[in-house]
């Protein structure tokens, strides 16, 4: 696959998915809204704490482990599984496998040891994109000098996957409307996330309660032994940074070189970020809408035409299309409804290079009523194949964020209260990310995490990156991150699209890659554009 178009796809799928984040983000037991309102807000001044810097006795065969390499079909790459207990606090009740690849330093230069790389998500295959990009995107002189290594995480891709629902199971819920108009609708979109939830509990049962962000931290560290590193070197995007900057906080003593681009906020709750990532998401609609009426290919209107009324006509065109769906020239006899191309619009809200294909899906849905452009991007964000088949990101997705966080919202009731701030945020995408939260209300297995800071007290220098513009993880979030790790620099790119490294600005790049290769990290406050 083309690097650059593997980069737009990991983007608008796994980085995207720090949206899902949010838009699926958060699951407990039920409790009160006002009771976990105040837990969250008390945990949120609570630091992550460290763990004991000593391996714990329990852990050492894990810790003991060595590779076994082999070739895994991709030239260049090998392969190798490791274990790590299911449940830390019982290592003896049960192993989970871990897959890891890796591509060798290609040198010249003095080899800086292994660099893990991570995507985001939750529920991005990090060894698919070390794959189809890091091992052979990122710069020459990054892979001559580390061994670029990824690990998916528990439950994600090859290390034993979260399933949920078959590809028909799919098909009916991605088409679940999610802005409902009276009850039977709203009735019909909490039975798709009571029979997603079931599916999961009943095909995943035993996973679902061990798949935390802080699991999957611990297990990066029993892989950055298993590799023979004494610190973790590692770039994570958008949900990656949650899982760096977790590891920076139970292991500072372990950090090397970490990058986190495109940051989440661990101190906020799931109903505070999703409200957050809904503006973000109006940010980049106004920054699409302004360039679209510059092209005369823009079937949302013309050259005066302002961003406020570009949003109208889109939200004019969502509630035709939930009356009356348009043909897509689908296999499997899909059609392009309402809630299909509201995911085509915000798959291509995370990079500016995907505009001129989301202007070209407008035109044929709108002009031709022709589908098959926007569910194109639909399909993408949801990682579903030509033959109907799903990947797991979006079940991993779902069983992490409810495992980490409480919920946003317990009922339909609930939503609709808060319905008018989020549509506040976000007149276009507003109503339906707010439903779209609802999702882990059912979920079948407790929270076990809770908002906090992460100031990880002695880590080498971290480099936190924000995107001013970025719809998934708002700027904001970033600037909050920095300035809770007590080693922190904020690396600021001026711009659009989701996250920064890799995008073609050459002052963020390099700042990166300095950082990276020489261990100079940038000064906090730099901007780059």
């Amino acid at each position: 696959m083309h690097t650059r178009r593997a980069l737009r796809r990991y983007r608008a799928a796994a980085g995207l998915l720090a949206a899902a984040a949010v838009l699926v983000s958060g699951c407990s037991d039920g409790g009160s809204t006002a009771t976990r309102s105040s837990t969250a807000a008390q945990a949120a001044q609570v630091a992550l704490a460290p763990l004991p810097q000593a391996t714990p006795s329990a852990l050492a065969s894990y810790y003991g482990q060595k590779p076994s390499w082999r070739a895994c079909g991709v030239p260049g790459f090998q392969c190798a599984t490791l274990k790590a207990p299911l449940d830390y606090t019982r290592p003896g009740a049960g192993d989970v496998r871990l897959a890891v690849a890796r591509k060798k330093a290609t040198g010249p230069g003095k080899p800086l040891g292994s660099l893990l790389v991570n995507p985001g998500g939750p529920g991005g295959s990090a060894v698919g994109y070390l794959q189809e990009y890091a091992g052979v995107g990122y710069p020459a002189e990054v892979r001559a000098r580390y061994d670029m290594v990824a690990v998916d995480p528990r439950g994600v891709a090859r290390s034993e996957p979260v399933t949920c629902l078959d590809g028909r199971q799919m098909d009916a819920y991605t088409q679940t409307d999610v802005t409902p108009d009276d009850q039977e609708e709203t009735d019909e979109l909490v039975q798709a996330y009571k029979k997603f939830a079931e599916g999961c509990g009943a095909h995943s049962a035993k996973l679902l309660r061990h798949v935390s962000t802080v699991e999957a931290a611990r297990d990066m560290d029993i892989v950055r032994a298993a590799l023979g590193d004494r610190k973790l070197n590692y770039v994570g995007a958008s949900y990656g940074t949650f899982l760096g900057a977790t590891y920076a906080g139970l292991f500072p003593d372990r950090v090397g070189r970490l990058v986190l681009d495109g940051a989440m906020d661990p101190s906020l709750s799931a109903r505070r970020m999703n409200l957050d990532q809904t503006a973000g998401f109006e940010t980049a609609f106004q920054s699409f809408a302004k360039d679209c009426v510059k092209h005369a290919d823009c079937p949302l209107g013309g050259p005066r035409t302002s961003p406020q009324r570009v949003g109208d006509n889109l939200k004019a065109f969502f509630r035709k299309l939930d009356a009356h769906p348009i043909p897509a020239g689908d296999a499997d006899g899909r059609t392009l409804g309402e809630a299909l191309a509201t995911t085509g619009v915000i798959a291509a809200m995370y990079d500016e290079a995907a505009w001129e294909q989301l202007r070209e899906a407008l035109t044929s849905a709108m002009k031709q009523n022709d589908g098959a452009g926007l569910l194109s991007l639909a399909d993408s964000y949801y990682e579903r194949d030509a033959g109907g088949r799903y990947a797991n990101l979006m079940f991993a997705n779902a069983a992490v964020n409810c495992l980490d966080l409480p919920p946003a919202f317990d009922s339909p009731q609930e939503v609709e209260k808060a319905l008018p701030a989020f549509e506040k945020a976000s007149p276009v995408f507003g109503a339906g990310l707010a439903w779209s939260s609802l999702n882990c209300a059912y979920w079948p297995v407790k929270a076990t995490g809770e908002p906090q800071r992460i100031e990880a007290g002695g880590a080498a220098p971290i480099v936190v990156v924000g995107t001013t513009r970025d719809p998934a993880t708002p700027y904001r979030w970033a600037q909050s991150l920095a300035g809770q790790l007590s080693s922190a620099r904020l690396l600021t790119y001026v711009g659009d699209g989701h996250t920064a490294y890799g995008r073609g600005s050459s002052c963020i790049d390099s700042a990166i890659d300095a950082y990276l290769l020489r261990g100079t990290a940038p000064t906090s406050g730099k901007r780059c554009s």
